[in-house]
């Protein structure tokens, strides 16, 4: 099948951006926090192994990424990412001693389920290359406008959920907008060498949307709850990838009867994400690491061992 090695790739950079999001996150909480959209956090972490730990599975997932759009639609290869919510609950499960409850297993079941049944039932087919710059255009100003829009709304809420999800949806749309960027350069590095690589603009576009995605993306594991930057941050990817794909690169994905399958697949993934996002596990991840951050154990509660030899830096 044409399909499975782009999926194959994409379920490994989904796996590595799971891993990524629950190291970063840990190293995020462990630096001074600010209000605003503060430079010197990526100064900051740098110093932290944790956090470059979390680089290392960051680049994996970009090479599985780009190996994964080379060979594949954008429109197979991005809604796969949605599985990074349920990768990393389960990640921080493991790295945290804790444990994901029945319904949080089952919740995840509900994810897998959903995203296999909205792809079968799209089905998208559909794989060009060239993308002419009467069509990037306009994609990028306005996948680039709505992401100031939306750091600009992140700004004047006070640190939370809403703040938090926010900035998660802003990096999804830079996630979407590298992904898309991606495509194109990994085409000309296929076709015309290192050399056409280095020589077309989307590589540089690529590279810096991407940069600005990782920087919103630290900020908004700052600014509230895991549960509500990644949600936003998943979901909202395979969205705009999903209309990026359709508008770039001309992929098409079934319609008529076939919506409703696919609209009872998407219902399937909202369903098992809003479960994942009120377990137990997902609804202190932060706030316990906020209290042991400032040496405060609750009471009655015996402090956990670390996690890593990282964390104690």
């Amino acid at each position: 099948m044409r399909t499975a090695l782009p999926v194959v790739l994409a379920l490994c950079a989904a796996l590595s951006n799971a891993l990524a999001t629950v190291l970063q996150r840990k190293a995020a909480l462990t630096v001074p926090r600010s209000p605003g959209l503060r430079a010197g956090l990526m100064l900051d972490l740098l110093r932290r192994p944790v956090w470059l730990a979390g680089m290392l599975a960051v680049i994996a997932a970009a090479v599985c990424q780009a190996a994964a759009l080379a060979t594949g639609p954008l429109t197979v290869v991005q809604p796969l990412f949605v599985l990074e919510l349920p990768l990393t609950l389960v990640a921080a499960a493991v790295l945290l001693h804790r444990r994901l409850p029945g319904r949080g297993w089952l919740a995840v079941g509900t994810v897998v389920a959903g995203l296999a049944v909205a792809l079968a039932a799209a089905s998208p087919t559909g794989n060009r290359t060239d993308v002419p710059p009467d069509r990037w255009i306009p994609a990028l100003a306005v996948c680039s406008g709505t992401v100031v829009v939306l750091a600009l709304a992140a700004l004047r809420r006070p640190e939370g959920r809403a703040r938090a999800a926010c900035l998660g949806a802003a990096t999804a749309i830079g996630y979407a907008m590298t992904a898309a960027l991606m495509k194109s350069s990994t085409h000309a590095l296929d076709e015309r060498g290192l050399l056409g690589f280095l020589s077309a603009w989307q590589t540089y576009a690529f590279a810096a949307t991407g940069v600005c995605a990782l920087f919103l993306l630290e900020n908004a594991m700052q600014a509230g709850p895991l549960v509500a930057s990644q949600p936003a941050l998943t979901l909202g990817d395979a969205a705009v990838s999903l209309v990026l794909g359709i508008t770039l690169y001309e992929e098409a994905v079934r319609a008529g009867w076939w919506l409703v399958p696919q609209l009872c697949g998407v219902a399937l993934i909202v369903a098992g994400v809003v479960t994942l996002a009120r377990t137990p596990l997902a609804r202190t991840l932060v706030a316990q690491d906020r209290q042991e951050q400032r040496g405060v154990v609750p009471a009655g509660r015996q402090e956990p061992p670390p996690v890593s030899g990282g964390d104690q830096t």
